[in-house]
């Protein structure tokens, strides 16, 4: 984390009153979406767990909210100036959409990291309405250059996360959700939110606070990039070094002032808590095979904090899946860091002497029943079975690492093993 004088600005503060007022102004362009109720998530926590399902708002995501919901209140002369916004992909689309259906002028700046499939998603919903710049490598990067932008052209800056009107859209999410949960005769007992920015986190606090303010509401946060923890923490917005971009749309270096300010003035009714990017791609899959949900990154954070979190016997808990723009060419990689978090998929450098038959030998001695190569890739060979080799192996169960470690010693085969998060293990995979 960068050390740096905190930012405590004076910030006016969103309301329950501009929620409600938000609701009305996207009310017929922005979908009501669904609350579904998860047996299989249920049965595991004890608890009924039910899913907002953001990921089918028509631009696949939660931002048209808080997007629509500020460039609708624009005058005539500042939707001739045209607007300026930054995202790693969502909020984009969200915007792209708002600027085409109200037919003004947009500039959207995404990082270089953010997928191909959400590139393209933009330009649909914006079409001739928009222009794209893709510009840094990171979230942070892009919105430095849009305000630059925003500054010298006059036109208005629409913000991801930390802004009035954008919070206000986000939290028309849990006034949907109190009126659904209302004609179940339900009440919301947690709220469980994926936080980047803060924006829906704020959004979500500042309707329930001033509506219902005994639920609890639990902010979620990749564990590479918690930068509204360490703002808690610090006593301020802070920005964080180097942080893992995998989870795109939570990726976040430095939340916000307003978002700051709403989440401090509400700490008894917050939890906050984060949980590894190896575990959101397992929930991913779950999510994937079980219920049929293709959750982006940052759409599977809620869920994979419920095996985090304790739970009231039968109350009913809200997970908003805030995303589904995923692009399939990234299964690959998901499935790899899920094998990895679950224990099961573990690299090794193999030395093998300058002896016949060595290969063979490290198959038949240290390779368990349920085991399976993955890769095998010689580093250095002199011939077909001699060299060093990179070797990745699956295991039947995670349980297996040492027996699998033991029969490796056993072998007399120099065998190193590469370990999440050291330069070579990073390099190799």
């Amino acid at each position: 984390m960068v050390n740096e004088e905190l930012s405590n600005p004076q910030v006016v503060l969103p309301t329950a009153a501009d929620v409600e007022k938000a609701a009305k102004t996207i009310g017929g362009v922005v979908e009501r979406t669904p609350l579904q109720y998860s047996p299989r998530l249920s049965e595991i926590t004890g608890a009924k767990i039910y899913l907002k399902r953001e990921d089918l708002q028509g631009v696949r995501s939660y931002k048209i909210r808080g997007a629509y919901n500020v460039i609708a209140q624009l005058n005539e002369e500042q939707r001739q100036a045209g607007v300026v916004a930054a995202s790693a992909g969502n909020h984009a689309q969200g915007v792209a959409y708002a600027c085409r259906t109200l037919g003004v002028k947009g500039r959207i700046f995404v990082p270089s990291n953010t997928p191909k499939q959400k590139r393209d998603r933009i330009m649909y919903h914006g079409g001739d309405a928009v222009e794209l710049v893709v510009t840094g490598n990171s979230f942070d990067d892009a919105a430095a250059a849009a305000w630059q932008d925003a500054q010298e052209s006059g036109a208005t800056w629409v913000a991801p996360f930390d802004d009035l009107g954008t919070i206000a859209g986000q939290g028309t999410i849990a006034r949907e959700v109190v009126e659904q949960l209302a004609e179940i005769g339900e009440e919301p007992s947690m709220f469980v939110v994926p936080v980047g920015g803060g924006g829906l986190f704020s959004g979500v606090v500042t309707y329930l606070s001033g509506k219902n303010p005994k639920t609890e509401v639990v902010g979620v946060e990749p564990a590479g990039a918690a930068c509204v923890a360490a703002a808690l923490d610090m006593g301020g917005p802070v920005t964080l070094g180097d942080t893992d971009p995998f989870v795109d749309g939570a990726a976040v270096k430095r939340c916000g002032d307003v978002t700051y300010a709403v989440l401090d003035g509400h700490r008894k009714m917050i939890d906050l808590i984060n949980v590894a990017e190896g575990s959101v791609c397992t929930e991913m899959l779950e999510l994937y095979q079980n219920e049929g949900i293709i959750a982006e990154p940052a759409g599977a954070l809620s869920v994979t904090a419920l095996h985090h979190l304790r739970f009231i016997p039968g109350s009913s808990v809200v997970c908003i899946i805030s995303g589904g723009n995923n692009d399939v060419s990234r299964y690959s990689e998901i499935i790899e860091r899920s094998l990895v978090d679950q224990g099961l998929k573990h690299y090794f450098l193999v030395n093998f002497t300058q002896k016949p038959g060595q290969l063979r030998k490290f198959l038949d001695s240290v390779l368990g029943p349920d085991d399976d190569i993955t890769l095998f890739e010689y580093v250095k060979r002199n011939n077909r079975e001699t060299g060093a080799a990179l070797v990745g192996i699956q295991l039947g169960t995670a349980t297996g690492l040492h027996a699998l470690l033991h029969r490796m010693e056993e072998s007399g085969i120099d065998c190193e093993r590469l370990l999440p998060g050291t330069p070579a293990y990073e390099y190799l995979t």
